[in-house]
């Protein structure tokens, strides 16, 4: 057995790669399904399509790699978190749709909470911020405008799951209900430091125990496949996709930092075996688990990344695709006072600001389609380097948290001219991996280490050889202007 799969399941898109041992690429199929935004601030996907598009993906990989089934050792998967489904244990069937992590409709129950003084209990024993973004609410959302869905859940029928959980429902024919540990705590309900479901938190969302998956390892058994899918394969890691990515890029100890440049762009910094309180509006969160220590991570959530460039494309039709934009904005040497706040779905960290609303500014008769796509490109990496500010404000008060450099990943990661703008702007080396798709590799690992394709983590570190560092070029007087410019723009949000 000498491959790995990893299924990949992500917010707009489905994929499948199977790995060899060093970590290459052997093979990779990609699905992308439907969109729906039922009102505005509402976004969901469709269940079935999430679980079809995964299927199909997996088969139509293992066929580009020219592989039998026989020849992978396990299947790794790594999903999209946040996101809450709720399906019937005896069909199978969702009640509802998928209700995404993007979605803001709970915003006034979540602030009904926050004025009743909630939010500080939660984060003490979740590490999060009481938002939207996280799971909770959307469960309890779903429990509550889905005709029956109560007395059925408090009848044992009904189970919830992250995307992880529903795929590994559907992949071991509903034998297992499980999640991982990164996957729990994202959602409001998983008390971070006993590493169990909590039953202050259960009660304060009116969420009944019983529908709850069982927490696991990130590298461990959870199941095999159903033979009916046509092979009985082990399922042997799964993460959540940001916590994947930072396993992927090797970050295994206290000190490294990796940014995913993906729909939205995530931040995290490993904090080693301790929880470390953010004084700065991070979040606490547990990091993938390869052993019987826990990880920590603190973590800064941007929500919208590359799908400002998206937004561009589609939207507005200034590019006809995504890969146009470094050139268009690298045609004008700066963007002439314009800046884009993309706050289309709220503010993510460190302003947890669910009313913000985007903006466009510094517009003047000057301005072109270049301008726009730099000032979008600028945006990204502003509103990261705002992030790691946080992270190193609260690193200085932790001994051992030092940040050196940062690791990314994720597709808009290819862009030469986001990560040297991204490089200036921080004031540290960006490093980009030779193998950018670090969220499957990392689902790929640590279902390896579960099943002994690999001896320990060591054996990784081989495995994932930087590409290319881009080193800051600009001077930190034209940094301060640039963020104290997009501080005043958000502002205006």
């Amino acid at each position: 057995m000498r491959y790995l799969l990893a299924l990949d399941q992500g917010t707009s898109s489905s994929r499948a790669m199977v790995f060899a041992r060093d970590g290459n690429v052997c093979a990779m199929a990609q699905q992308v399904f439907s969109q729906i935004y039922p009102q505005p601030g509402w976004v969901e996907h469709d269940p079935r399509e999430i679980w079809t598009s995964q299927r199909d993906c997996m088969w139509a990989a293992l066929r580009q790699a020219h592989i039998g089934a026989d020849e992978v050792a396990a299947i790794g998967i790594t999903n999209q978190r946040e996101t809450t489904l709720l399906w019937d244990t005896r069909t199978g069937e969702p009640l509802y749709n998928a209700i995404v992590w993007q979605d803001r409709r709970t915003e006034p129950f979540c602030a009904a909470l926050r004025q009743a003084g909630h939010a500080s209990l939660i984060a003490q024993k979740t590490g999060l911020t009481l938002d939207p973004y996280f799971s909770a609410s959307k469960l309890r959302w779903i429990l509550d405008h889905i005709p029956d869905a109560r007395r059925r859940a408090d009848a044992g029928t009904l189970a919830f799951g992250t995307v992880d959980t529903w795929l590994i429902w559907q992949l071991t024919g509903g034998a297992r209900h499980l999640t991982d540990i990164s996957n729990a705590s994202r959602t409001l309900l998983f008390n971070i430091h006993t590493e169990r479901w909590d039953e202050d938190l259960l009660a304060l969302f009116d969420i009944p125990a019983s529908i709850l998956p069982e927490v696991m390892p990130s590298s461990a058994d959870f199941g095999h496949t159903d033979p009916r899918l046509g092979v009985s394969l082990p399922i042997t890691g799964v993460a959540g996709d940001q916590q994947a990515a930072l396993f992927g890029q090797g970050c295994h100890h206290a000190g490294q930092v990796k940014n995913t440049y993906g729909t939205g762009c995530f931040m995290l910094l490993h904090t080693g075996n301790e929880a470390c309180q953010s004084a700065h509006r991070l979040i606490t969160t547990r990091a993938a688990q390869s052993g019987t220590a826990p990880g920590f991570a603190l973590e800064g959530s941007v929500f919208m990344g590359g799908a400002l460039v998206q937004w561009l494309r589609d939207g507005l039709g200034l590019i006809a695709s995504s890969d146009e934009i470094e050139s268009l904005a690298g045609s004008v040497p700066d963007t002439e006072g314009v800046v884009i706040v993309p706050a289309f779905t709220g503010l993510g960290a460190p302003y947890w600001r669910a009313e913000a609303r985007g903006s466009i500014q510094g517009l003047t008769r000057g301005a072109t389609r270049a301008h726009l796509a730099r000032a979008a490109l600028e945006a990204i990496a502003m509103q990261s380097t705002v992030l790691l500010h946080a992270m190193q404000a609260d690193a200085a008060h932790a001994p051992g948290l030092w940040v050196e450099n940062m690791r990314v990943d994720g597709g808009a990661c290819a862009n030469n001219l986001l990560m040297q703008l991204q490089a200036d702007l921080m004031g540290i080396p960006v490093c980009r991996p030779r193998q950018i798709e670090t969220t499957a590799l990392g689902a790929a690992w640590l279902a390896g280490l579960s099943c002994g394709f690999y001896a320990s983590s060591d054996e990784l570190v081989s495995c994932a050889p930087i590409e290319r560092v881009f080193e800051p070029a600009r001077s930190r007087d034209w940094a301060e202007e640039k963020m104290a410019a997009w501080a005043r723009a958000v502002a205006r949000c």
